[in-house]
């Protein structure tokens, strides 16, 4: 059968031309490969581990991580909101329960209780990821839920949007009957069995 390759064909024909034999490479130290890029929320986990480290060191005393308590993420929490970015209206405010307020106020900006929520599950996750034990962790503390959904009431009653849980879906039990598309029920009578 013949090859439609050229591949040693220059040595079965007999030519006299020299054949370039693969040189060997010398030895060359490589680099470690790049570890994977890391997904959107694993960057941003990482990025708010590290200000909430940074945060901590910057204390008067420092604190290690491993003293953190609740107080310190509350603290953190409310450091936040000097650079929140959501009008939450005061009592005082004439816009205070509107949905669609019709003019300005001096009312100050604060970090939406949705981006805190998702901050603390980010921070929740890192401190486990970070070699401390889940039964120990701060961000997972009542006190914290307690604060978060207070924030959460008090912006959705500042905005006048309540906020409403969403409601579980029911799941379909498969092992119920239905009837069928007939007009039949699910269950067999004697005269459709085989004798």
């Amino acid at each position: 059968m013949a090859s439609h390759s050229n591949k040693g064909k220059g040595i079965a024909e007999g030519s006299s031309q020299p054949q370039s034999q693969p040189q060997p490479q010398p030895h060359q130290p490589q680099s470690p490969p790049n570890p994977p890029a890391l997904s959107r929320y694993e960057s941003q986990k990482r990025r708010d581990w590290n200000t909430f480290c940074q945060y901590l060191r910057n204390q008067q005393p420092p604190v290690h991580i491993s003293q953190c308590g609740s107080n310190h993420i509350l603290d953190f929490l409310q450091y936040l909101d000097q650079f929140g970015k959501t009008k939450v209206h005061i009592h005082g405010c004439v816009f205070f329960g509107q949905v669609e307020p019709a003019g300005q106020c001096n009312c100050p900006l604060k970090q939406a209780w949705g981006s805190l929520d998702a901050l603390i599950g980010r921070l929740r996750a890192a401190f486990e990821e970070n070699g401390g034990l889940p039964e120990r962790n701060p961000f997972a503390g009542g006190g914290i839920r307690v604060f978060l959904r207070e924030v959460r009431d008090s912006q959705a009653k500042a905005r006048g949007v309540p906020y409403k849980k969403r409601k579980k879906r029911k799941k379909r039990n498969p092992m119920k009957s239905h009837d069928g598309e007939d007009g039949t029920t699910g269950t067999s009578s004697s005269s459709n069995l085989a004798s």
